[in-house]
Protein backbone atom coordinates (compact mmCIF):
# COMPACT_ATOMS: atom_id res chain seq x y z
CA UNK A 1 0.00 0.00 0.00
CA UNK A 2 1.57 3.21 -1.01
CA UNK A 3 2.43 5.54 0.99
CA UNK A 4 0.63 9.24 0.27
CA UNK A 5 1.49 12.62 0.83
CA UNK A 6 1.22 14.25 4.53
CA UNK A 7 -2.36 15.59 5.58
CA UNK A 8 -1.24 17.32 8.75
CA UNK A 9 2.37 18.84 7.99
CA UNK A 10 4.64 21.58 9.14
CA UNK A 11 6.50 23.41 6.56
CA UNK A 12 10.24 23.61 7.51
CA UNK A 13 11.31 27.22 6.05
CA UNK A 14 14.33 29.05 6.72
CA UNK A 15 15.34 30.37 10.01
CA UNK A 16 17.00 33.74 11.08
CA UNK A 17 20.64 33.27 12.02
CA UNK A 18 19.72 33.07 15.74
CA UNK A 19 17.98 29.92 15.33
CA UNK A 20 20.72 28.08 13.96
CA UNK A 21 21.84 25.00 15.52
CA UNK A 22 25.42 25.37 16.90
CA UNK A 23 28.88 23.14 16.45
CA UNK A 24 28.34 19.59 18.61
CA UNK A 25 31.61 18.77 19.99
CA UNK A 26 29.93 15.10 20.61
CA UNK A 27 30.36 13.99 16.54
CA UNK A 28 30.72 10.14 16.02
CA UNK A 29 33.50 8.86 14.64
CA UNK A 30 31.17 6.33 12.54
CA UNK A 31 27.80 5.14 12.35
CA UNK A 32 26.97 1.03 12.05
CA UNK A 33 23.54 -0.03 10.34
CA UNK A 34 21.78 -3.12 11.19
CA UNK A 35 19.85 -4.93 8.24
CA UNK A 36 16.62 -4.20 10.06
CA UNK A 37 16.74 -0.72 9.61
CA UNK A 38 17.28 -1.02 5.54
CA UNK A 39 15.34 -3.30 4.95
CA UNK A 40 12.46 -1.09 6.65
CA UNK A 41 14.09 1.81 4.48
CA UNK A 42 13.60 -0.34 1.20
CA UNK A 43 9.92 -1.47 2.08
CA UNK A 44 9.34 2.29 2.48
CA UNK A 45 10.95 3.28 -0.85
CA UNK A 46 8.65 0.35 -2.34
CA UNK A 47 5.11 2.01 -1.07
CA UNK A 48 6.04 5.46 -2.21
CA UNK A 49 3.76 7.27 -4.38
CA UNK A 50 4.71 7.22 -8.07
CA UNK A 51 5.02 11.58 -7.57
CA UNK A 52 8.08 10.69 -4.86
CA UNK A 53 11.42 11.11 -6.15
CA UNK A 54 12.15 10.41 -2.83
CA UNK A 55 11.21 8.85 0.96
CA UNK A 56 12.12 10.26 4.38
CA UNK A 57 11.80 8.85 7.88
CA UNK A 58 13.78 8.58 11.69
CA UNK A 59 16.50 6.50 12.21
CA UNK A 60 16.24 4.71 15.85
CA UNK A 61 19.53 3.26 17.45
CA UNK A 62 21.83 4.04 20.34
CA UNK A 63 25.00 5.55 21.14
CA UNK A 64 28.09 3.17 22.28
CA UNK A 65 32.15 3.57 22.97
CA UNK A 66 31.64 6.95 24.61
CA UNK A 67 28.39 8.24 22.32
CA UNK A 68 31.26 7.85 19.70
CA UNK A 69 29.84 5.10 17.49
CA UNK A 70 26.51 5.87 16.60
CA UNK A 71 24.39 1.86 16.29
CA UNK A 72 21.51 2.41 14.17
CA UNK A 73 19.23 -0.39 15.02
CA UNK A 74 15.68 0.54 13.64
CA UNK A 75 13.18 3.14 11.38
CA UNK A 76 10.39 4.21 10.61
CA UNK A 77 8.60 6.51 7.58
CA UNK A 78 7.71 9.70 8.19
CA UNK A 79 4.93 11.42 5.79
CA UNK A 80 6.40 14.00 3.82
CA UNK A 81 6.12 16.21 0.28
CA UNK A 82 8.81 18.74 -1.34
CA UNK A 83 8.13 21.05 -4.47
CA UNK A 84 10.25 23.19 -6.06
CA UNK A 85 8.71 25.83 -3.38
CA UNK A 86 8.81 24.10 0.05
CA UNK A 87 9.38 20.88 2.12
CA UNK A 88 6.57 19.77 4.25
CA UNK A 89 7.26 17.31 6.93
CA UNK A 90 4.28 15.69 9.30
CA UNK A 91 5.98 16.31 12.45
CA UNK A 92 3.09 14.93 14.48
CA UNK A 93 3.20 11.66 13.19
CA UNK A 94 6.48 11.36 13.84
CA UNK A 95 6.85 12.20 17.04
CA UNK A 96 3.56 9.89 17.53
CA UNK A 97 5.56 6.87 15.90
CA UNK A 98 8.48 7.68 18.57
CA UNK A 99 5.99 7.44 21.26
CA UNK A 100 4.99 4.17 20.35
CA UNK A 101 8.60 2.67 19.46
CA UNK A 102 9.47 4.11 23.16
CA UNK A 103 6.38 1.68 24.45
CA UNK A 104 8.42 -1.24 22.77
CA UNK A 105 12.17 -0.18 22.68
CA UNK A 106 12.52 2.46 25.15
CA UNK A 107 16.74 2.26 24.84
CA UNK A 108 16.42 3.29 20.83
CA UNK A 109 16.43 6.95 20.78
CA UNK A 110 16.34 9.33 17.62
CA UNK A 111 19.75 9.44 16.13
CA UNK A 112 18.56 11.14 13.08
CA UNK A 113 17.08 10.89 9.89
CA UNK A 114 17.10 8.27 6.54
CA UNK A 115 16.42 9.61 2.91
CA UNK A 116 16.85 7.26 -0.31
CA UNK A 117 18.90 8.87 -3.43
CA UNK A 118 22.39 10.59 -3.40
CA UNK A 119 20.27 14.31 -3.66
CA UNK A 120 21.72 16.41 -1.18
CA UNK A 121 19.85 20.26 -1.50
CA UNK A 122 18.62 22.70 0.75
CA UNK A 123 15.79 21.15 1.86
CA UNK A 124 17.80 18.22 2.88
CA UNK A 125 19.49 21.16 5.21
CA UNK A 126 16.09 22.11 6.58
CA UNK A 127 15.36 18.67 7.17
CA UNK A 128 18.79 18.38 9.24
CA UNK A 129 18.19 21.21 11.28
CA UNK A 130 14.81 19.63 12.22
CA UNK A 131 16.37 16.76 13.78
CA UNK A 132 19.31 18.23 15.33
CA UNK A 133 16.61 19.48 17.24
CA UNK A 134 15.41 16.35 18.03
CA UNK A 135 18.78 14.56 18.99
CA UNK A 136 20.50 17.57 20.89
CA UNK A 137 22.99 17.84 22.32
CA UNK A 138 23.90 14.98 19.88
CA UNK A 139 24.71 16.13 15.75
CA UNK A 140 21.89 13.92 13.86
CA UNK A 141 22.99 11.34 11.46
CA UNK A 142 21.85 11.15 8.07
CA UNK A 143 21.48 8.39 6.01
CA UNK A 144 21.35 7.96 2.35
CA UNK A 145 20.60 4.82 0.55
CA UNK A 146 21.08 4.62 -3.26
CA UNK A 147 18.66 1.46 -4.27
CA UNK A 148 19.94 1.53 -7.59
CA UNK A 149 16.80 1.67 -9.38
CA UNK A 150 16.85 3.91 -12.14
CA UNK A 151 19.83 3.34 -14.44
CA UNK A 152 23.11 3.84 -14.46
CA UNK A 153 22.99 4.00 -10.16
CA UNK A 154 24.87 1.88 -7.90
CA UNK A 155 23.33 0.82 -4.41
CA UNK A 156 24.98 1.93 -1.53
CA UNK A 157 24.88 3.75 1.74
CA UNK A 158 26.66 6.64 3.13
CA UNK A 159 26.01 8.31 6.36
CA UNK A 160 26.75 12.12 7.30
CA UNK A 161 26.83 14.80 9.79
CA UNK A 162 26.31 18.01 8.31
CA UNK A 163 28.49 21.38 10.01
CA UNK A 164 27.06 25.02 9.64
CA UNK A 165 29.22 27.16 6.77
CA UNK A 166 29.67 31.02 6.92
CA UNK A 167 29.81 34.11 9.42
CA UNK A 168 26.09 34.03 10.42
CA UNK A 169 25.12 30.03 9.73
CA UNK A 170 21.60 29.41 8.73
CA UNK A 171 20.11 26.33 9.10
CA UNK A 172 19.63 26.18 5.09
CA UNK A 173 23.20 26.75 4.92
CA UNK A 174 24.77 23.47 5.82
CA UNK A 175 27.31 21.07 4.04
CA UNK A 176 27.59 17.45 5.00
CA UNK A 177 30.86 15.71 6.15
CA UNK A 178 30.80 11.98 5.29
CA UNK A 179 31.54 9.74 8.01
CA UNK A 180 32.59 6.05 8.04
CA UNK A 181 29.01 3.77 7.90
CA UNK A 182 29.17 -0.22 8.42
CA UNK A 183 26.97 -2.91 8.33
CA UNK A 184 26.44 -5.31 11.24
CA UNK A 185 24.70 -8.68 10.63
CA UNK A 186 24.83 -12.10 12.18
CA UNK A 187 25.45 -15.24 10.09
CA UNK A 188 21.71 -15.95 10.11
CA UNK A 189 21.16 -12.60 8.11
CA UNK A 190 24.09 -13.17 5.47
CA UNK A 191 22.35 -15.14 2.95
CA UNK A 192 18.97 -12.75 2.99
CA UNK A 193 21.72 -9.81 2.41
CA UNK A 194 23.36 -12.16 -0.41
CA UNK A 195 20.27 -13.00 -1.62
CA UNK A 196 18.99 -9.61 -1.84
CA UNK A 197 22.68 -8.38 -3.67
CA UNK A 198 22.60 -10.56 -6.44
CA UNK A 199 21.28 -9.36 -9.83
CA UNK A 200 18.67 -11.86 -10.21
CA UNK A 201 17.34 -14.07 -7.72
CA UNK A 202 16.91 -17.90 -7.42
CA UNK A 203 13.25 -18.78 -8.76
CA UNK A 204 12.48 -21.56 -6.53
CA UNK A 205 14.01 -23.05 -3.18
CA UNK A 206 16.46 -25.38 -5.23
CA UNK A 207 17.71 -23.04 -7.25
CA UNK A 208 18.90 -21.06 -3.90
CA UNK A 209 20.18 -24.06 -2.65
CA UNK A 210 22.28 -24.83 -5.64
CA UNK A 211 23.73 -21.13 -5.91
CA UNK A 212 24.29 -21.60 -1.65
CA UNK A 213 26.14 -24.76 -2.48
CA UNK A 214 28.14 -23.09 -5.21
CA UNK A 215 28.96 -20.42 -3.08
CA UNK A 216 30.57 -22.92 -0.50
CA UNK A 217 32.36 -24.61 -2.86
CA UNK A 218 33.74 -21.60 -4.52
CA UNK A 219 35.01 -20.53 -0.65
CA UNK A 220 36.97 -24.24 0.06
CA UNK A 221 38.82 -24.05 -3.59
CA UNK A 222 40.19 -20.75 -2.21
CA UNK A 223 40.78 -22.27 1.10
CA UNK A 224 42.57 -25.59 -0.69
CA UNK A 225 44.54 -23.03 -2.44
CA UNK A 226 45.30 -21.17 0.17
CA UNK A 227 46.67 -24.49 2.22
CA UNK A 228 48.40 -25.91 -1.00
CA UNK A 229 50.26 -22.54 -1.02
CA UNK A 230 51.69 -22.50 2.08
CA UNK A 231 52.66 -26.37 2.20
CA UNK A 232 54.38 -25.52 -0.82
CA UNK A 233 56.58 -22.84 0.65
CA UNK A 234 55.17 -20.07 -1.72
CA UNK A 235 53.08 -18.35 0.66
CA UNK A 236 53.60 -17.70 4.02
CA UNK A 237 51.04 -19.17 6.89
CA UNK A 238 49.41 -17.50 9.53
CA UNK A 239 48.61 -19.30 12.63
CA UNK A 240 45.48 -17.65 13.34
CA UNK A 241 43.98 -18.55 10.01
CA UNK A 242 45.09 -22.54 10.95
CA UNK A 243 43.48 -22.59 13.93
CA UNK A 244 40.46 -21.13 12.38
CA UNK A 245 40.20 -23.60 9.57
CA UNK A 246 41.18 -26.32 11.97
CA UNK A 247 38.09 -25.39 14.17
CA UNK A 248 36.17 -25.00 11.43
CA UNK A 249 36.65 -28.16 9.78
CA UNK A 250 36.23 -30.21 12.78
CA UNK A 251 32.75 -28.64 13.58
CA UNK A 252 32.01 -29.64 9.69
CA UNK A 253 33.07 -33.32 10.64
CA UNK A 254 31.52 -34.20 13.35
CA UNK A 255 28.20 -32.46 12.01
CA UNK A 256 28.83 -34.46 8.58
CA UNK A 257 29.44 -37.36 11.43
CA UNK A 258 25.83 -37.12 13.11
CA UNK A 259 24.30 -36.81 10.00
CA UNK A 260 23.10 -33.39 10.09
CA UNK A 261 23.78 -32.38 6.58
CA UNK A 262 21.97 -35.05 5.38
CA UNK A 263 18.98 -33.94 7.53
CA UNK A 264 18.89 -30.76 6.97
CA UNK A 265 18.89 -30.69 2.59
CA UNK A 266 16.18 -33.54 3.33
CA UNK A 267 14.23 -31.12 5.26
CA UNK A 268 14.98 -28.42 2.30
CA UNK A 269 13.42 -31.16 -0.20
CA UNK A 270 10.30 -31.92 1.29
CA UNK A 271 9.57 -27.99 2.17
CA UNK A 272 9.84 -27.80 -1.44
CA UNK A 273 7.65 -31.22 -2.12
CA UNK A 274 4.93 -29.75 0.03
CA UNK A 275 5.46 -25.98 -1.36
CA UNK A 276 4.91 -27.53 -4.68
CA UNK A 277 1.64 -30.22 -3.66
CA UNK A 278 0.19 -27.06 -2.17
CA UNK A 279 0.68 -24.92 -5.40
CA UNK A 280 -1.31 -28.18 -7.55
CA UNK A 281 -3.88 -28.01 -5.16
CA UNK A 282 -4.60 -24.50 -4.84
CA UNK A 283 -4.67 -24.66 -9.18
CA UNK A 284 -6.98 -27.44 -9.02
CA UNK A 285 -9.51 -25.96 -6.66
CA UNK A 286 -9.09 -22.70 -8.84
CA UNK A 287 -10.18 -25.07 -11.97
CA UNK A 288 -13.05 -26.84 -10.49
CA UNK A 289 -14.29 -23.23 -9.09
CA UNK A 290 -14.63 -22.07 -12.55
CA UNK A 291 -16.20 -25.66 -13.76
CA UNK A 292 -19.02 -25.42 -10.88
CA UNK A 293 -20.02 -22.07 -11.74
CA UNK A 294 -19.97 -22.67 -15.71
Amino acid sequence: MPIGPPTSAVHLQPVPSSSAPAKYDRAPSSVTIHPVALFSILDHYLRRTDTQERVIGTLLGTRTEGDDVVDVRGAFAVLHSETSEQVAVDMEYHRAMYELNQRVSPKEVIVGWYSTGSNLNTYSALIQNFYSQETAPYPAIHIALNTGTAEGEQAGVKAYISSPVGVYPKAENAVFVPIPVDLRFNDAERSGLRLLSTPSHPATDLALLEATLQAVVDMLDRVLAYVQAVVAGTRPGDAAIGRYLMDAFGAGTEELEKGGFASSLQDTLMMSYLANLVRAQAEVSARLALVTAA
